[in-house]
C-alpha cells in the first residue's frame, strides 16, 4: 500500500476534459503578429543569424505579454500550450527560424538538444540509416539495430509516450505530413493518480531506480548508464523522467542489473494508463506547440510523407530551460545539472573538441 496523497491542481487532468476544454489554446492576434513582423525585420536588417538572436530583440510589449502568459500555464497550469497561428506561408526558412528562436528566447533559455551544440533542430524523416548516424546497438536477434531515442525521432515512425531532457519542448510545425504525425499528450500528475487508486504497489515502483542508458545522447554506447527514479516529487510538485528506450538500451548492457517482475509490470501498466488517460492533439502549418516536460508525456503516431506536394512533415524544436521552473528532487542532478527552481539546467552535455594538431 502507499501513504502517498493524491495529487491536485490544473496540471492533472484527464485527456477527454482537455478536449471539452481547451484551455490550453492561445491565439496570435494582430499586435502580436505586428511585433513578430517589426522585431523580424530589425534582425534582418542588422544581419544576425537566429543563433544570434537574443531575448531583447524580440522582447515587445506584446510578444512579452504573451510568453509571460505562456510560461504560467506551463509551470503552474496544464502543462501545455497550443499557439494558432503564424503564418508560415508568408515566411522564408530562414525567417522562420530567427523569428521563431526570437520567440523562444522570450520565453526561456535555449539548451543544447545534442553532444553537437545544436540549439534548433529539424524534426522530419531523415530516413537511411539513422542508428548509425545517431546510435544504435547491433543485436544478434534477426530483428535489426536497436535504434536510439535520437534516431526514432527523425524517422517516420511512431514515438511512445516519453520526455525530453528539458523543461520546455517548443515545437512549430512548419509543414505536416500527407497522413499521420499525430501530437498525443497526458498528465503525469493523472496517471500517478490513477496508479495511486488502482496499484499503489506500482506507483510505489515507479518513486524508485531505474536504470537507463546515455546512448544517442552524450554516449555513442549503452554502457554509460545511470540510475533515476521515473517518478519524484519535492515541496509537493511532481517530475517524470521517462523514456522506455533508454531504459531498454540500459537492460543490454551486462552490468546492469535485469528488471524485476514488479518493474516490468509497472512499465506496461505506466504506458496502459498514459494511453487511455491521453487525448490528441493535431499541429496545423503556424502552430507552436509548447508542454512542459515534467508534468507531462508526449508522443507521435508514424506518418506518411508527400514531398511532391509539399506535405512532408518537418518541425522546428527548440529545447528551453525556464525561468521560472519548479526545483527538482535531491538525486536528479545527473539528469539536469542543476536542479533547484529558477536555475538553468537540463540539455545534453557537449563533447569535447577533438585535439588541434595545427
Amino acid at each position: 500500500m502507499s501513504s502517498r496523497p493524491p495529487l491536485s491542481g490544473p496540471s492533472v487532468w484527464l485527456g477527454k476534459d482537455m478536449v471539452a476544454s481547451p484551455r490550453w489554446l492561445r491565439e496570435l492576434d494582430s499586435r502580436v503578429l505586428e511585433e513578430i513582423a517589426i522585431a523580424l525585420q530589425a534582425a534582418k536588417q542588422r544581419q544576425l543569424r537566429w543563433d544570434q538572436v537574443r531575448r531583447e530583440d524580440f522582447a515587445t510589449p506584446a510578444i512579452v505579454a504573451l510568453m509571460e502568459d505562456v510560461a504560467e500555464e506551463l509551470e503552474n497550469g496544464s502543462g501545455i500550450v497550443k499557439i494558432r497561428t503564424l503564418p508560415v506561408e508568408k515566411y522564408s526558412d530562414a525567417d522562420l527560424r530567427l523569428l521563431y528562436f526570437g520567440l523562444g528566447c522570450v520565453l526561456g533559455r535555449p539548451v543544447f538538444q545534442n553532444p553537437r551544440g545544436e540549439l534548433m533542430r529539424d524534426i522530419r524523416d531523415e530516413g537511411g540509416d539513422l542508428g548509425k548516424r545517431y546510435g544504435q546497438i547491433d543485436t544478434k536477434d534477426g530483428t535489426g539495430p536497436f535504434l536510439s531515442s535520437y534516431a526514432r525521432t527523425l524517422s517516420n515512425g511512431k514515438l511512445r509516450f516519453h520526455t525530453d531532457r528539458t523543461d520546455v519542448v517548443g515545437l512549430l510545425c512548419v509543414r505536416q505530413a500527407a497522413s499521420g504525425g499525430i501530437s498525443k499528450l497526458v498528465s503525469t500528475g493523472a496517471i500517478h493518480n490513477a496508479l495511486l487508486q488502482r496499484r499503489p504497489d506500482i506507483l510505489e515502483t515507479l518513486f524508485q531506480d531505474f536504470w537507463r542508458s546515455r546512448l544517442g545522447e552524450e554516449s555513442d554506447k549503452a554502457e554509460t548508464v545511470y540510475p533515476l527514479p521515473i517518478f519524484g516529487l519535492r515541496e509537493g510538485k511532481l517530475t517524470s523522467h521517462y523514456s522506455l528506450t533508454y531504459i531498454e538500451a540500459a537492460q543490454m548492457v551486462a552490468a546492469v542489473p535485469k528488471l524485476t517482475a514488479l518493474q516490468k509490470e509497472a512499465i506496461e501498466l505506466l504506458m496502459a494508463t498514459a494511453e487511455e488517460l491521453s487525448f490528441e492533439m493535431v499541429l496545423e502549418p503556424g502552430d507552436i506547440q509548447f508542454i512542459n516536460s515534467h508534468v507531462t508525456y508526449h508522443g507521435r503516431t508514424e506518418f506518411t510523407d508527400d514531398p511532391q506536394n509539399r506535405k512532408d512533415r518537418l518541425l522546428l524544436r527548440l529545447w528551453l530551460s525556464m525561468p521560472n521552473c519548479r526545483a527538482l528532487p535531491v538525486g536528479q542532478e545527473v539528469l539536469w545539472g542543476n536542479i533547484e527552481a529558477g536555475e538553468k539546467r537540463g540539455g545534453i552535455g557537449q563533447r569535447p573538441a577533438p585535439p588541434s594538431h595545427a
